[in-house]
Formats: structure tokens, sequence, C-alpha cells
């Protein structure tokens, strides 16, 4: 996009397409800490990485966020409180699953009472492996999710789930 409009003066594009060039820029996320995934994701946060610096700020309401961060294992008890949380977020929404345990499991995956993937309760835009990842993986991890945003991969796979 920045490349048409410095050589010709002018931008030709649709409006959804502006408003995810816009969107991937200024994502405010909710984080859903289970486990030991979410000091990475606590550190990610900090001054050394500061995740600020690529718009993301981190907010306290489901309500005022449009990216969830899963890190953790989830239970069967918790399912319920995710789902719930991420139906009060606004449109468009996306979520990150981060960790093993988070992904599929993790070292839990054969407990009863583990959910063996958070993609079985709440849509998944972005996988980050690792027990636990690091700060630079989220950090890798969510430049990907800004990326799929920007080309607007994300509308367009829950337009296919909707059918």
């Amino acid at each position: 996009m920045e490349h048409t409009l410095q050589n010709d003066g002018f931008l030709v594009t649709s409006a959804e397409a502006l408003f995810d060039a816009v969107r991937k820029d200024s994502l405010w996320y909710l984080t859903f800490g289970l486990a030991c995934c979410a000091v990475e994701m606590m550190e990610a946060a900090s001054a050394r990485y500061d995740l600020d610096r690529f718009g993301m700020i981190p907010r306290g309401s489901p309500r005022q966020s449009d990216l969830m961060i899963i890190s953790g294992t989830l239970t069967n008890k918790m399912a319920r409180a995710l789902r719930k949380v991420y139906d009060q977020m606004p449109d468009p929404k996306y979520v990150v699953s981060m960790g093993s345990c988070a992904n599929g499991g993790g070292y839990y995956h054969y407990s009863y009472s583990v959910v063996r993937g958070c993609d079985r309760i709440v849509p998944v835009d972005v996988y980050i492996p690792g027990c636990p990842p690091t700060a630079e993986a989220l950090i890798y991890g969510l430049m990907q999710l800004q990326r799929k945003i920007a080309t607007g991969v994300p509308a367009a796979r829950r337009m296919e789930l909707a059918r």
C-alpha cells in the first residue's frame, strides 16, 4: 500500500483493507494466563521487550479488547469461562494460543480434566509453540498476526467458519 502511495500519489483500496491496515497496529490485548507461560507473556510486556512499541496495549476488560492471548493449561472447568470471555469481546476479535499446553494440552495432554487445545473452545489465529515459549517467540507470533490482519486472512477465515 505504501509503495503505491509513494509512487503514484494516490491509493485505491477497499474500506475493509484500509481498516485492516490501521487495525493491525492498534491491537488491545487481554491476557488469559492460566499457568507458567503467563510469566513469559508478562515479560514480553515489560520494559525490555515492550509490546507497546507494536501498538499493543493491555486491557483488563474483554469489552475493550480485540486480541486474547491464551497461555497455559486449559482445564474443562475453565473452558466455559474462556468461551464467555471470548464472546464478550467485540468484533473483529483475534486469538493467540501460546505454549504447548494451550496448543494441544502439553504435558498434561492425557489428563481427564484437560482440554486438548484451546482451539476446541475458541477459533485460534496464531499458535506459538514452546514450553514455555520465550518472549521473543510471543513477539514473533504477534507480528505474524499483524501480517495476517494486514492481508485480511483472519476475517476471511472467520467468514468461512460462520458458514
